[in-house]
């Protein structure tokens, strides 16, 4: 892996890059979408009652579209920054169930199939009225017998398992202070189901339009503050535990708050456009859960920027400020 630009070059090497870093918000938004399409199927939606002409939520839609997706994309963009991409088949054949990243493979083997099957339950009005054999007798058999109860269920705890395992992933790398540690990987699948959230509800609002519901929203909006609170929390005791962990540990959280462009990343991307901003924007212009559709779209937006920038930050700082 190379590094990433030029001006990193003063650094240590960096060995995992920024589609390491897009890989993992990817994987974790992926896990908070799907998430956030079972969470809604159980509460609003009756399998007994689809039909051709029947309309789901906006945000249902969004999200099962959101889940596989994302997963494919970082999958592939991981899979192209290897050092031999076509060599990758390997860990698909060769498990260690001691390392971090094969029970990651795992994972993914299983979720990501069946994320794509998903879609056929999301859509299903819609593939009936297609009428395309295959596709219309699987999502037939799925809506129809008890087997998508135990695929949610399933689909569930795997969503859960991939937003822990990006943090896990790095955790697991001991030498290095701002990954070794439990928060790690809660704080990766708390801001991977806030993007998740997000973006569900702005994928949504700009492509399924006529489906908005706005009650939904403002559900989805007032969990994704709790979501954010939490996230802001998380950091705190993550800072918290290497202030007071050895020399080593205390050096690189200072290194990681006060140098570089790092430190702007994490006091202005992270802290105060994606986590800061979006609870002053829920207080005020948001009020109420009132419905203002492009204060929503920025709302949003600016959500999964701030989780974009902390997955970036994590990755290149962890590496450059080591306490050495």
């Amino acid at each position: 892996m190379n590094n990433m630009w030029g001006d990193m070059v003063q650094y240590s090497e960096i060995y995992w890059p920024w589609p390491i870093a897009v890989y993992l918000f990817l994987a974790g938004l992926s896990a908070g979408a799907m998430m956030v399409a079972v969470k809604y199927r159980w509460k609003f939606i009756n399998l007994a009652e689809i039909s051709v002409n029947s309309r789901f939520d906006a945000c249902f839609k969004a999200a099962s579209i959101l889940a596989p997706f994302a997963i494919i994309v970082g999958l592939s963009l991981l899979v192209l920054d290897l050092g031999k991409p076509l060599s990758f088949y390997w860990i698909l054949l060769k498990y260690n169930f001691t390392s971090v990243m094969s029970i990651g493979v795992a994972l993914l083997l299983v979720y990501t199939p069946l994320a794509c099957m998903y879609l056929l339950v999301a859509f299903a009005p819609q593939v009936k009225a297609l009428k395309i054999g295959l596709l219309d007798k699987i999502s037939s058999l799925l809506i129809g017998s008890g087997l998508i109860k135990i695929i949610e269920i399933l689909l569930f705890i795997l969503a859960i398992g991939v937003g822990v395992y990006t943090g896990f992933l790095l955790s697991a790398v001991h030498k290095i202070p701002l990954w070794d540690t439990w928060v790690l990987p809660v704080l990766f699948l708390v801001s991977g189901f806030s993007s998740g959230i997000a973006a569900s509800v702005l994928c949504g609002m700009v492509l399924f339009k006529e489906d908005v519901d706005k009650n939904v929203v403002a559900s989805l909006l007032k969990f994704d503050l709790i979501m954010i609170v939490c996230e802001i929390a998380l950091l705190g005791v993550l800072f918290a535990l290497m202030f007071n962990g050895d020399a080593t540990s205390m050096k690189a959280a200072k290194d990681a708050l006060s140098m570089s462009y790092l430190a702007y990343i994490f006091w202005i991307g992270v802290l105060g456009t994606g986590l800061i901003l979006p609870i002053l924007i829920d207080l005020t212009a948001l009020k109420g859960h009132a419905f203002k559709p492009a204060v929503i779209v920025f709302n949003t937006l600016i959500v999964i920027c701030g989780v974009i920038l902390l997955r970036y930050y994590i990755v290149y700082a962890g590496q450059i400020f080591t306490g050495a």
